[in-house]
This record gives C-alpha cells, structure tokens and sequence, in this order.
C-alpha cells in the first residue's frame, strides 16, 4: 500500500532538512510517483513555509544561497558521479598544458587522475588539491599555490589569491561550483571564493565546469559566471531531460558522462 500524502510530504521534509536541497526527479523516483505529485507536495510544504521552491526541486528555508558545506561532508556526497565527472574531464586535460583547479570535491576527484598526464602546470587555490601532487611529486609537474584565507571548502580566497591569479595566463580552467541554473548560471555560497573564482576563470583562455546532476537548480548567493561562459560542462547521466535541453543552448560543449561506467 502506498504512502498518504501527508505521510510522503513529512519524508520529503526530512531529506530536505538533512540534505539542503533535493530534486523532483530523484523524489519521484524514490517514491514511485510522478513529477507531477512531488511538485505539488512541494507546493504545499513552500506554502506552509517549510520548504523553498526552486527550479526542479525545493531547498530548505533560510539556508541555501549561503549555506557552505565543509570538504570532508560535501567529499562523501555523490561519490559515483564525481567520479564519472572527473574521468571525463581528465579526458580533456592536455600533456604539457597550464591548467587551473579551483577548490572543491569534483576538482579533487579530477586531481586524483591526472597522476599519468605528462609535463602539467597545475594551478589551483585548492589546498585538498596541492595535498594530491605533494602526496605524490613527479619532476615534470609543477604546482602553484595560491595564497588566501582558508574556507570551511579547504579554498584559499580574498585578495592574496585574487592578486596572484591575475598575473596568470593558463589554457584551461576547471571549475567545480555550488549550482548552477538558468537565471542564476554557476554559483557559489561564499563571495570572497566568488571573487576568487572569477579571477580564477578570467586566467584561463577555455573554461571547463565540472559538476554533477545535483548541482543543476541550486542557487549560491553570488555568480561567479554565466552558463554561456563555459566551453565545456562536465556532468552525469543523473541530469534530467529538461536542464540537459537548457545547458545544451547555453554552453559549447556539453559533456554527459555515464556513471554505470565510473569505476
């Protein structure tokens, strides 16, 4: 017998509140219902103040646009589909190349699979990124890292790291981000990481998104970029139908990987 509506709608608040965000797709699934019910759940929970309602899902009240998850909670998040992610991009990481890796798990992931691609200049304002080549020093990879105030996403920002981006030319750029959605293009919870980032992306002469399916209508309080500023986004085969159509009109290149293949 299925759930009562009311029953479903109290579920549906409890991964709200332990999750943040979450999307009408994977409600529906996870409960066997349609889109069309979780959206009107979703109605009635926002009507009632309890959740926020945003495109393809529903945020809890009060904390998304600024709420910034520490590196060791967002790192055990999404595992198959960093992974995925991040193999699809080190696809696009060239030898000999100067690339940019901002702060973040998908970044990190990346990181962990580029030990094989010869003669990299890495630069990045991760500290769990430079950690991954220290842990592992080869004589044809250089390291640079910037200098900055610490976030709780192990990121350096502020005005050391700014300064130091801008003096700095890389051919690609790897960006990992809080959202992204249509209004709002790619996103962040923190301003000084925002600032960061855009000096960060401004550096490189290609821009590459790296960001799994659950990013897709979360909303950070700042805008680091717009989604027609990407050449390329990396994602998964979670992305539903409708934001694949979106970002498909937006970016150059849109990369959907297979997580039943990420290993």
């Amino acid at each position: 017998m299925g759930l009562l509506a009311q029953q479903r709608r109290e579920l549906i608040l409890e991964q709200v509140r332990a999750r943040g965000a979450v999307r009408v797709s994977d409600l529906a699934g996870h409960f066997g219902v349609s889109d069309m019910t979780v959206r009107r759940d979703l109605d009635v929970l926002a009507r009632q103040r309890l959740v926020d309602k945003v495109h393809g899902g529903a945020t809890a009240v009060g904390a998304p646009s600024t709420e910034e998850p520490g590196f060791v909670v967002k790192s055990q998040r999404q595992l198959a589909e960093k992974e995925a992610v991040a193999r699809a991009a080190a696809r696009l990481v060239e030898p000999g190349s100067a690339i940019g890796l901002s702060a973040g798990t998908t970044t990190w992931a990346l990181a962990r699979l580029l030990g094989d691609v010869p003669g990299l200049t890495i630069v990045t304002n991760s500290m769990a990124v430079a950690d991954v080549f220290r842990a592992a020093p080869r004589p044809d990879l250089t390291v640079i890292l910037t200098g900055g105030i610490r976030t709780p996403s192990e990121a350096l920002v502020g005005p050391v790291a700014v300064a130091s981006l801008r003096s700095l030319n890389l051919d690609a750029v790897f960006l990992g981000v809080h959202g992204m959605s249509a209004a709002a293009g790619f996103t962040t919870p923190n301003l000084t990481e925002s600032e960061t980032d855009r000096a960060l992306v401004e550096a490189g002469q290609r821009l590459v998104v790296v960001a799994d399916h659950t990013k897709w209508g979360t909303v950070g309080i700042s805008t680091i970029a717009a989604l027609s500023d990407a050449d390329v986004l990396v994602t998964d085969d979670g992305l539903a139908d409708d934001a694949r159509a979106v970002l498909a009109g937006e970016v150059d290149e849109l990369v959907v990987a297979p997580v039943a293949g990420a290993a």
